[in-house]
């Protein structure tokens, strides 16, 4: 049987942990993303972001990110990223050695222009998780991670919030932070990145929850 007290209790810690590291911004920002209300440059950004983060410390794309964002022309447009291939790919690669990935990013540019940024987003609004895996380097849980920092409300399974809800008791992640959200009132996509930057900051922190 899931353990809701312990969920809660969690949650409360984990909001005292964003509280004490200064991260007031990113809940903030958070929840002021909408997921119709994206546009193409938050399409291009967020796609990139979580592309570099996959199998990558957080942190070490955070030192980077802002370089990679001017290589690649800050995001403006798919078509300012496409006219300035491989130039913006290979100043990119002076912070970040995956080759691949950053050809990834420019492949997501190319679509955009090809298809158009409207005809995209329509197809990422009818099926989120479907046509985002549709991407290059996006599988089920970066499609999860990708369409809620498009502001879907959804919450990622990834390997922290996994561990996580399972040694609760919890059948998915999606249960564990959906039923915190019916006691807080906090949107799930919010709850998901609160609760994965507290478990992601700690050593063994299910251990250090349930002692």
């Amino acid at each position: 049987m899931a353990d809701k007290r312990l969920a809660l209790n969690t949650f409360t810690d984990a909001m005292r942990h964003m509280e004490r590291r200064g991260s007031h911004h990113e809940v903030a920002w958070q929840r002021s993303v909408h997921f119709r209300h994206f546009d193409e440059s938050d399409l291009l950004r967020q796609s990139a972001w979580v592309i570099l983060c996959s199998g990558f410390r957080v942190s070490t794309v955070e030192h980077i990110f802002d370089h990679i964002s001017l290589c690649f022309c800050d995001w403006e447009s798919a078509d300012a990223i496409v006219s300035t291939y491989p130039a913006c790919r290979d100043a990119a690669l002076a912070s970040f050695g995956h080759q691949s990935k950053l050809n990834s990013i420019v492949e997501i540019a190319r679509r955009v222009h090809r298809e158009g940024f409207h005809a995209v987003k329509r197809k990422i609004l009818c099926d989120p998780i479907g046509e985002l895996q549709t991407f290059p380097y996006i599988g089920r849980v970066t499609a999860a991670h990708l369409a809620k920092n498009l502001g879907w409300d959804v919450a990622k399974p990834d390997r922290h919030l996994a561990r996580f809800s399972e040694r609760l008791g919890f059948s998915s992640v999606w249960e564990l932070c959906n039923t915190i959200a019916d006691s807080t009132g906090e949107a799930v996509n919010v709850i998901d990145l609160i609760l994965w930057r507290y478990l992601s900051d700690q050593r063994c922190p299910e251990r250090n929850n349930q002692a």
